[in-house]
């Protein structure tokens, strides 16, 4: 029987207790469901509203505490990279690469996340349509690689505001075979929140269904054992203990 692909982790990378408390529950539902949650978890975010916001701890610290939860936890892994020298070096320790929506269209990025090997999740920009995914998905499978996934997140509506049109789901799952469903990071509201992001959780749940319905293969999710002090994304992100419940209302 199929199973979708499932992605959960913090936004970004705080403190190692942090991203051990959420690496036990994630075993834990693996066993408990027999399925495979990639540990998700970024070392810089790099596209804060603010120059105050926090961005993570660097490359090489954040790569040595995600290269300690695998080793710990036997966790498949993921984390974005932002320019073309950080992909070799992520690519010998996480098992899926991702592209940030913004630089979706970016050649260098592509071609170097490409030559890992790795599987490489491209996040659907947020001034694309789903069709329009077919070139970045080209630029990777002409460097050699066919491991290639693609994460619908919403589009920029305006006024601080994201609108997803679930067309997107079937439309690139004509084009690869996995499409994720970012159901937190769609619920996002772009610098609407005093300098910051703001977002609406309690859509969550709905956004995932509403993406099973449409085709969807797989499901990402930020969480965090406690949003409201997050350092990045607090307002969109799930409260760890909520996984269980929405993962179950997808299998």
């Amino acid at each position: 029987m199929y199973k979708p692909i499932f992605i959960a982790g913090p936004c970004v990378i705080e403190t190692f207790d942090i991203l051990e408390e959420v690496a036990k529950e994630l075993v834990r539902l693996n066993n408990k469901y027999g399925i495979n949650i990639i540990f998700k978890s970024s070392f810089d975010k790099a596209n804060r509203t603010s120059l105050h916001s926090y961005r993570g701890p660097n490359l090489e610290k954040g790569l040595t505490m995600l290269n300690d939860i695998k080793m710990k936890y036997g966790l498949s892994l993921l984390t974005d990279i932002h320019e073309p020298y950080q992909a070799e070096i992520v690519g010998g320790i996480v098992d899926v690469i991702q592209i940030p929506a913004f630089l979706c269209r970016q050649t260098d990025l592509l071609v170097a996340a490409a030559r890992t090997g790795k599987i490489i999740n491209i996040k659907k920009a947020q001034f694309l349509s789903g069709q329009d995914m077919k070139y970045p998905v080209e630029k990777v499978r002409e460097t050699g690689n066919a491991n290639v996934w693609l994460t619908e997140r919403g589009n920029t509506f305006g006024y601080n505001n994201l609108v997803v049109d679930f067309r997107n789901i079937p439309d690139m799952c004509s084009i690869t075979p996995h499409v994720i469903m970012d159901c937190t990071h769609s619920v996002q509201r772009p610098g609407a929140d005093g300098g910051k992001t703001g977002g609406n959780r309690e859509y969550v749940p709905a956004m995932a269904l509403a993406a099973k319905a449409f085709g969807a293969t797989g499901y990402f999710f930020e969480v965090h054992p406690n949003p409201d002090m997050a350092l990045s994304d607090g307002p969109n992100m799930l409260y760890l203990k909520d996984l269980e419940k929405v993962i179950c209302s997808l299998l």
